[in-house]
């Protein structure tokens, strides 16, 4: 019996997605529409970003990928963007195995 291991962490995968991605996957995968995809779209859109250090803080800019931390649907954004993985992994003949963000 042969048996490979190979771990994909996958906990800053989501930082680096264009927010077109998952828009685009709550549409078409998940079939959402009108008002709720308007929600979502509404969250993504607009957010900016800053570094702070002690007194000192960067210039804002306009946050193009991922979600800002913290915030309370990453969880749930995370799981519908990488929900077909464990499909495509399958179709290579692998059995994987998930755990939170690794895989």
């Amino acid at each position: 019996m042969l048996m490979l291991m190979l771990m994909l962490d996958l906990s800053t995968a989501f930082d680096t997605a264009d927010h077109e991605i998952p828009l685009r996957r709550l549409e078409v995968s998940y079939g959402l529409r009108g008002t709720a995809l308007s929600w979502f779209t509404s969250y993504f859109n607009g957010r900016m970003w800053f570094i702070r250090c002690r007194a000192s803080r960067s210039n804002p800019a306009l946050l193009r990928c991922g979600v800002p931390q913290g915030s309370v649907l990453w969880p749930i954004l995370f799981v519908l963007y990488t929900a077909d993985l464990v499909r495509l992994i399958e179709n290579f003949g692998l059995h994987p195995h998930l755990y939170a963000d690794d895989t």
